[in-house]
């Protein structure tokens, strides 16, 4: 029970605090693992199609693994101490693991550029939060990315984390984040990543697959608490969800889109190539820059949605299992 009330104390530092640029954290820590081991493994295996695949497995199941291996072994040794130096380390590792307020702040500064009209300083803003290129888009274009951003980390960043965290409390979570980080470094469809990277996107794709669609779900039920148009959502849901590459980048995305009354996606320059995307949902009206704080409202909603949700499963599970605690 220690866990879920990590998780619960956590989400609720998360909302706090966000993700202070000071302060350790454990994506870093993983990406500068990520540096390390990529050129070691691919001095090891051959330069061919099948060397690369086998490195880049390789890495995308021993990140995850230490991740895991080790987090553990961490938390037996403060329970052994005291469990509530343990329950302090798990509070601290969930609240690390969840990007709620950090997607909110970063967004917002992408807002509030445009708000006072300095379009080059919104550009350089979305930059920071969005994986395409940036200098060419316009004030609209700005908004429909972070808007974007906002609905497709909504499952990444915040509720597939609170899924992994209720399952497996900090260790599946970090476990979790680490496959997460494999996928933004190397999940790329370029020359130099389409054969190291792919086994790290095809994992993301699997470790994202129930979460995402749990999401979308969940989101569908926080538009209506939001004031949202929640049957729209679930309309352009329905209809749109598979409207990505991505077996899961859209399941939110659509529900964003149909809630807010927007039209999402669309062509994207990334690298200096043009990546022509489906569109979703439906031109209702132009995207203003208003529409992000609306995503954001929308984005806080589902996340504590999920959260009731999925703590009071684990506490049914548990108390039927264990009957004694009542």
């Amino acid at each position: 029970m220690l866990t879920l009330c990590a998780v619960a104390a956590g989400f609720l530092l998360d909302l706090l605090f966000g993700d202070p640029h000071w302060m350790p954290h454990p994506v870093r820590w993983f990406g500068a693992a990520i540096v390390r081991l990529e050129p070691f493994l691919r001095r090891i295996f051959p330069d061919t199609a099948r060397g690369k695949r086998t490195a880049g497995a390789i890495l995308a199941v021993l990140l995850p693994l230490l991740a895991f291996l080790l987090s553990l072994a961490v938390l037996i040794l403060c329970h052994l101490v005291s469990p509530w130096l343990r329950f302090a380390v798990e509070t601290f590792w969930c609240y690390q693991v969840l990007a709620t307020k950090a997607l909110r702040v970063e967004s917002t500064k992408v807002q509030r550029e445009l708000e006072r009209g300095d379009l080059p300083a919104a550009r350089r803003a979305v930059s920071m939060i969005v994986g395409r290129d940036t200098e060419c888009l316009t004030e609209e274009g700005v908004a429909k990315a972070a808007v974007e951003t906002v609905a497709e980390n909504s499952s990444d960043g915040v509720i597939a984390p609170l899924f992994y965290l209720a399952i497996g409390g900090a260790p599946l979570g970090l476990c979790y984040k680490a496959v997460n980080t494999l996928d933004s470094m190397a999940g790329y469809k370029n020359d130099k990543y389409l054969d190291f990277g792919r086994a790290s996107a095809k994992l993301d794709d699997v470790w994202n697959f129930l979460p995402a669609r749990l999401a979308a779900l969940c989101t569908v039920l926080a538009s209506f608490f939001c004031g949202f148009d929640g049957k729209n959502g679930w309309r352009i849901f329905r209809r749109d969800r598979r409207k990505s590459a991505s077996p899961n980048s859209a399941q939110t995305e659509s529900v964003y889109a149909g809630a807010l009354g927007l039209q999402l996606l669309g062509d994207a320059v990334y690298f200096g190539k043009v990546v022509h995307k489906g569109s979703i949902g439906d031109p209702l009206r132009p995207i203003a820059p208003s529409d992000i704080k609306r995503a954001n409202r929308l984005l806080y909603a589902s996340a504590f949605c999920f959260l009731v949700l999925s703590l009071a499963v684990r506490a049914a599970v548990w108390l039927s299992l264990f009957p004694g605690l009542l």
